[in-house]
């Protein structure tokens, strides 16, 4: 007779407020395990219950499941969470830890949650309690009291290393090879290429032959590779590599979707906004968006003035990057004024609190700074995508101005990680700063 191995208890997660504004459906994500919901965090989600922003729809979403879930009354053993779930409970406020009364003088909803779960941890055992938490002080805080804290990793990218960049460099190809790319129209069926292993849809290669190069992009419709010449648009031309890769997504029509990332003066915003110059007469309208985060606790609030007043700081790069734009722009026959496309609404600057809701046809759509956007949020811009629009997100996975976010768990790197491989998407990651020698003396040492 044999003994079967002991189960292992499930655990007990206990959940932040900012878990549910991140992702109102990360009740689905625990597995077999229970959830707990701190009572404080209903108080904090009916703060965040009015408005338009994305954090106010993913609090009233987990405010309705959860009353979906619990029914009429509540008990004290939870709500089932659904067939090979776990349960759900509200846990209101005990008495507080005196080891945490102890250590902080300050009542505030962050030691509150704290509290129940230490209290939670105290009459569960040996049941494991985990905190899960995006803000990384309070995980740290949860960890200084015995109490595992955790990340909510769901929607987070494996590694950064393993990141998806868009191009390759294949070396010591046969001069052969190389040379094939300058005859038939540059195309080379893919079968002739069999250096180049496992290529995905629209990847660029730079592919050498000591001082013989080709640049070329891999096209799935056809299985070939196909070179990339070096493209201009609105005046302004590609200074490296990877530059010319992504003009050419830009400009090609059969990619709906474009991610560009890379340090800033690396020229993401330009190139984007010299493609949609470009291409104007094929679309209704060009929309230039970024998310306004602040770089301080000085938000939009604070800034004197109406809604276009207090907008402007936050918008001022993508302003810059028009006025670069201007003098090469004026020197083209027949090139559109941005002025004017500015007065007539078919250039139009707007805050990304304005876009849920929207459709858009017919659009040449930048997002800037994407990667201050979450997973959810990127979604549902992606969603308001309607017939012969373009979107395209720029922005710096390094550079994370969000506080609950970062390199791994941002919508920019979740986005690049979810969309490989699909016929109308490209990515390339600009690695070489162009603004200037100081500023990428500055990116590389400081």
């Amino acid at each position: 007779m044999t003994l079967d191995a002991p189960r292992t208890p499930s655990k007990l997660f206990v959940l932040d407020t900012n878990v549910i504004l991140h992702d109102a459906n990360c009740l689905r994500n625990f597995e077999e395990n229970d959830v707990a919901v701190p009572i404080t965090v209903l108080e904090e989600l009916d703060r965040f219950k009015k408005g338009n922003e994305d954090i106010n729809f993913q609090a009233r979403a987990f405010l309705r499941r959860m009353d979906e879930l619990t029914g009429d009354v509540l008990s004290s053993v939870g709500a089932s969470l659904g067939q090979g779930l776990g349960s759900i409970r509200v846990v209101l406020q005990a008495d507080f830890n005196q080891r945490l009364e102890q250590a902080f003088l300050a009542d505030c909803p962050d030691h509150r949650i704290l509290n129940v779960a230490l209290t939670l941890q105290s009459q569960e055992t040996p049941r494991p309690v985990v905190l899960v938490s995006k803000d990384t002080n309070l995980r740290m805080k949860a960890k200084s009291f015995g109490l595992t804290a955790q990340d909510y990793i769901t929607d987070k990218v494996e590694s950064f290393d393993k990141l998806y960049t868009g191009k390759r460099l294949i070396s010591d190809l046969p001069s052969e090879t190389v040379s094939r790319f300058y005859v038939d129209g540059g195309h080379v069926p893919a079968a002739e290429l069999d250096c180049v292993s496992q290529p995905v849809a629209n990847e660029n290669f730079i592919l050498r032959n000591g001082s013989k190069s080709v640049l070329a992009t891999y096209c799935p419709q056809g299985r070939e590779f196909v070179r990339i010449d070096k493209l201009s648009a609105a005046g302004i031309t590609p200074r490296n590599a990877e530059q010319s890769f992504a003009m050419r997504a830009l400009l090609n029509d059969n990619l709906k979707l474009v991610t560009l990332t890379g340090k800033a003066g690396s020229g993401k915003t330009l190139l984007a906004l010299a493609a949609a110059m470009e291409c104007k007469p094929r679309f209704r309208q060009i929309l230039l968006a970024r998310p306004a985060v602040p770089l301080s606790n000085r938000d939009l609030g604070f800034l004197p003035g109406d809604i276009g007043a207090k907008l402007d700081p936050y918008m001022q790069p993508l302003y810059d990057n028009m006025a670069v734009m201007r003098h090469p722009l004026a020197e083209m026959t027949g090139a559109p004024r941005m002025q004017d496309l500015l007065t007539a609404n078919q250039l139009e600057v707007t805050p990304l609190a304005y876009i849920r809701g929207r459709s858009l046809q017919r659009v040449f759509f930048i997002v800037d700074e994407a990667q201050n956007l979450t997973p959810h949020e990127i979604k549902t811009i992606i969603t308001r995508a309607g017939e012969g629009t373009k979107i395209i997100f720029t922005g710096d996975i390094q550079q994370i101005d969000h506080p609950y976010l970062d390199s791994l768990s941002n919508g920019l790197s979740y986005l690049i990680n979810r969309m490989v491989g699909q016929p109308l998407y490209a990515h390339v990651t600009l690695e070489k700063g162009e603004r200037s020698e100081l500023a990428e003396l500055a990116s590389n040492l400081l």
